[in-house]
């Protein structure tokens, strides 16, 4: 069985895809695109979690809509100034970016993909769980909450204070992983 850490680089993507032409040689890959009519948050955090690797690449380099990432705070219950402080992002050119309906991209492009991935593993651990509770439990509020608090096995850090870069959210993901698999108590 294929992890939810690793989940996310393994299958191909079903949800929201605009056909593309080629990233590499010969090789053809589809575009996921965010659109608030079609799903809002979840749907893309689904196709994210499912895309191929050159459909990540191809969205770490291209960026993430301003939009998403304030749908994103809302969905989480986050607000949008704390998001964008997660994400390294100054809050004007997020708010412009949003207002405009630009990409955000570079680092803070790059985090947002890493945060898609964070809760698509969460969300991922409620869909596997047996628990009666995992029915009707919001992963994006319960991950908001859980980003906020000081965790043990990262020295007492929050886990929200390394998903600026590629290596805290890989942290991040294997600290996830490690709850859903009771390996962290």
């Amino acid at each position: 069985m294929v992890s939810p850490a690793t989940k996310i680089f393994s299958e191909p993507a079903e949800a929201t895809r605009a056909s593309r032409g080629a990233i590499g040689a010969g090789t053809k890959t589809a575009s996921i695109s965010y659109r608030r009519s079609r799903g809002g948050v979840d749907a893309y955090v689904s196709a994210v979690s499912s895309a191929t690797p050159m459909q990540i690449v191809e969205i770490e380099r291209r960026g993430v809509m301003g939009s998403f990432i304030k749908d994103l705070s809302k969905r989480m219950e986050v607000p949008s100034s704390r998001i964008y402080t997660i994400l390294g992002l100054p809050k004007a050119t997020a708010e412009k970016k949003a207002a405009a309906g630009e990409l955000v991209n570079g680092t803070g492009g790059q985090a947002a993909v890493g945060m898609i991935r964070l809760l698509g593993i969460a969300q991922e651990m409620v869909r596997n769980s047996t628990a009666v509770q995992a029915k009707g439990f919001d992963a994006a509020k319960w991950l908001g909450r859980w980003l906020e608090q000081p965790q043990p096995a990262l020295g007492g850090r929050k886990a929200a204070d390394l998903i600026d870069t590629p290596t805290g959210v890989e942290v991040v993901a294997r600290l996830l992983g490690s709850i859903e698999s009771g390996a962290y108590q």
